[in-house]
């Protein structure tokens, strides 16, 4: 089996995933978005004709790409996937122009602005932009997505829906709509879209899971989810199932640096590059992984920035996307690892060695939660206690990373070829965020960034490159 079938398999069901209608209600809270999104450089223009009779495919293939989403009632079900009766492709691709001189810095506001701007939650949650007038005849798409249709990795396979090997690569024949069985390519009857044959079901579904947990202990874990504030005194009765799940609420203080204590909505955009053998022959001559070296890089970025702005601190929280994703995996698979970070000056090998071992520490615990975990004992919490605890603990949070695999080999879209796919990942509420996505030899970075909270994104941005040059100088 394929990519491109492991994705329409996993993604073809109508139920979200505890953790995807957790992400869902938590938009809420626009701090707390999970909208991210690729900036995609391309050699020139894509022929939009082109590209529009691939995400037609892509649509077809894909049932997420033309379902928008209904609430499960009243937070005892989880949320629907439920087509959209006047789903229109035109509204969910644009084009349009830079105006000269068509600079990056240019592309990276526009892409800020196209990430703020919210969904229709009527309308199914994609948008692509294709940019022209880029300096040097190069073009940009800038694909962005809702976290409830998939997760970074999953965000790959679905990319190979309409990208190509080659530049004149022969365009897919036409095919079914998969997932909904004969009727899949029709629109539904009118007053059905929202309906929810099942419901009573799920209901009873959600009923029966929860009555195999002792109710005592859940009651206390929701409390406790409710009021993180006393869950040091309360972690013992709870239970050891549940101790990876409190181990990872249990930190109710501020984030540690003495700069980035203010959070916002203004979004700055940074991107940048590193050489793929140089970072990888680094990571391993130290005994680790790419995503170590991600880590121990944005690490040193934040050091260098708190120093230089006369504010030199030792250690700063972070979290990292870890994956959790197998053959049976749905769109979204991972989880998040909460740990501490050197960031005081040392030698490169010293900081890969603590970040390395700090990661261990974090993804090696066999009671760290997957995401599905946290969001199934918090489902029934109303939206405003849900919001205020995820805001809660990312109060706890300085700065995220996540790291995704793409392609080694040059792809194309629509005649173009991908120079560059920089992750722009979002923020949940902390300072700043640092993605990576391999491609084609490079590591290509995003950083999404506060304003507020970071007053100076020059100075992170010219920290992270030096960062990066130090890093892949230790290649030898």
């Amino acid at each position: 089996m394929g990519p491109t079938d492991h994705h329409t398999r996993t993604t073809d069901d109508r139920t979200l995933s505890a953790a995807e209608t957790m992400m869902w209600r938590l938009e809420a809270d626009p701090h707390l978005s999970s909208t991210f999104a690729n900036i995609t450089v391309l050699d020139r223009p894509p022929d939009l004709d082109r590209l529009r009779r691939r995400m037609e495919h892509a649509v077809r293939r894909i049932p997420r790409l033309r379902r928008c989403i209904r609430p499960g009632f009243a937070n005892l079900t989880p949320a629907r996937w439920v087509d959209d009766p006047e789903f229109d492709l035109d509204t969910h691709i644009r084009h349009i122009a830079l105006p000269a001189p068509g600079t990056e810095r240019q592309l990276l506001d526009l892409t800020a602005l196209v990430l703020a701007d919210p969904f229709d939650p009527d309308r199914p949650l994609w948008q692509f932009v294709v940019v022209d007038g880029l300096t040097g005849g190069r073009a940009a798409l800038i694909e962005k997505l809702h976290h409830t249709i998939t997760d970074g990795e999953g965000g790959v396979r679905l990319a190979m829906e309409f990208l190509d090997l080659q530049r004149d690569a022969p365009e897919p024949h036409p095919t079914r709509a998969e997932g909904d069985g004969d009727d899949a390519a029709s629109p539904p009857e009118p007053g059905t879209a929202d309906a929810d044959p099942g419901q009573a079901d799920a209901v009873r579904a959600a009923l029966a899971s929860a009555l195999r947990i002792p109710l005592g202990v859940v009651e206390q874990v929701r409390e406790l989810l409710a009021e993180p504030e006393r869950i040091p005194a309360a972690t013992a009765t709870a239970g050891d199932t549940f101790a990876g799940l409190l181990d990872q609420v249990a930190t109710t203080g501020r984030a540690c640096s003495p700069l980035w204590t203010d959070r916002s909505l203004h979004r700055h955009i940074v991107v940048g590059s590193a050489p793929f053998d140089d970072t990888r022959r680094t990571a391993r001559r130290l005994g680790g992984t790419l995503n170590t070296a991600l880590l121990t890089i944005a690490a040193d970025a934040a050091g260098r920035y708190h120093a230089l702005s006369g504010a030199a601190v030792d250690a700063l929280r972070a979290s990292m996307a870890v994956s959790t994703r197998t053959a049976d995996s749905g769109a979204n698979a991972f989880t998040l690892a909460r740990l501490l970070v050197p960031t005081a000056p040392m030698p490169i090998a010293e900081r890969f060695r603590a970040v390395d071992d700090a990661v261990r520490c974090s993804t090696d615990r066999s009671t760290l939660p997957g995401l599905e975990v946290v969001a199934t004992l918090a489902a029934p919490l109303p939206t405003g206690i849900l919001t205020r605890l995820a805001r809660q603990q990312a109060d706890t949070v300085d700065f995220a990373t996540s790291n995704v695999k793409g392609s080694p080999v040059p792809l194309y879209v629509a005649g173009a070829r991908l120079l560059h796919n920089h992750p722009v990942g979002p923020l949940g509420g902390v300072a700043f965020n640092l993605t990576l996505l391999s491609h084609d030899g490079s590591l290509d970075m995003g950083m999404n960034i506060d304003s507020v909270a970071v007053a100076d994104p020059a100075l992170l941005e010219a920290c992270l490159a030096d960062a990066v040059d130090e890093f892949t100088a230790a290649a030898g």
